[in-house]
């Protein structure tokens, strides 16, 4: 990633380069999966600033639905879903410092077909809300795919799509709080933003001493606003360098890559998540970028674009971004 030299990563004084030591996490390191993001549970591994870590996660379903004729309503145990790998401890990191996270590489594992995308009731953005609408819930269904980055995502005998793989859910533990890893906000989490990619680095607050750090949901593609509510998921292995930046503090999410600088609000109703995004972007072009407010705040009506990560979560997250040759 030869970008990284003038990242605000490296503008910051952290260098990213791979000069730290890698470690390997496996399931059976893991051993015991989190479904909560919180300070309460003890880390699984303790890693230097500027360490590499490759991480085996498990799908969405903790790998339970293992065929097309398992239903989600047998076989899983809600809300014991999306299992995420951590809480890994940084170590120097505090409150108040930022923990950049360089994706490196995302590769499936485990047998084929290793994609499941599913139909689930009462869950999806065109379904009505088993609360409060007198709809009959849609019929469940599950899909398995072949998903390989040489043959892409086999969809159908009819469609192949892409290998587009990106991190669903990742981040770092609240201060204080204990809160479901199928919920985003900004400390990260389950933000489903298919541009948490290789080739990414993704900047969140440090909210308590040594970050501990979560990760999983790994996906196969997903196209914008995670429509049913289930992308490609897949058990994958993961590579993330993670480094501290001190003397930077920002209110939530952001994510850079060689293209363009993106910050990413979680919330309902839509237009605020939408706003926060935006909103912070202009902050950013003005503190890091040298824009006047009110310019950068044209600049972003003329040339910003709002990338939908998902909008069928607790909270929905919209990712507000602008191309790097506009800020040059």
């Amino acid at each position: 990633m030869g970008w990284i030299e003038t990242s605000i990563m490296a503008r910051r004084g952290v260098s990213g380069g791979a000069n730290g030591t890698t470690h390997r996490l496996s399931e059976e390191d893991q051993g015991e999966y989190h479904y909560v993001y919180g300070p309460y549970a003890k880390p699984v591994m303790r890693i230097a600033p500027g360490d590499t870590v490759e991480v085996e996660t498990l799908d969405a379903f903790g790998g339970a639905i293992k065929s097309e004729a398992d239903l989600p309503s047998q076989v899983l145990n809600m809300p014991f879903v999306n299992p995420q790998n951590g809480p890994i401890a940084v170590e120097g990191a505090q409150k108040g410092d930022v923990l950049a996270v360089q994706i490196l590489d995302l590769l499936p594992r485990g047998p084929q077909p290793a994609g499941t995308t599913a139909l689930i009731p009462s869950f999806g953005a065109l379904v009505a809300d088993g609360l409060q609408m007198l709809n009959v819930p849609i019929a469940e269904r599950v899909k398995k795919m072949e998903v390989t980055p040489e043959g892409g995502v086999k969809f159908s005998d009819r469609v192949t799509l892409p290998y587009e793989p990106f991190v669903g859910t990742m981040g770092v533990s609240p201060e204080i709080e204990a809160v479901s890893s199928l919920q985003p906000d900004y400390w990260g989490g389950n933000m489903d933003c298919p541009d948490v990619a290789p080739g990414a680095v993704v900047y969140f607050p440090v909210q308590r001493d040594e970050a501990h750090f979560f990760i999983g949901d790994c996906h196969g593609r997903q196209g914008d606003g995670e429509l049913c509510g289930v992308a490609v998921e897949i058990p994958a292995t993961v590579t993330v360098q993670i480094d501290v930046i001190k003397g930077w503090s920002i209110p939530g999410v952001r994510l850079e890559n060689e293209e363009f600088i993106m910050s990413l609000g979680s919330a309902r109703p839509m237009e605020d998540a939408a706003r926060m995004a935006y909103r912070d972007l202009v902050a950013w072009m003005v503190a890091d970028y040298g824009f006047e407010e009110s310019e950068a705040y044209f600049l972003a009506t003329q040339a910003g674009r709002m990338r939908v990560g998902n909008m069928v979560d607790p909270k929905y997250t919209l990712g507000a971004s602008m191309k790097k040759e506009y800020l040059a």
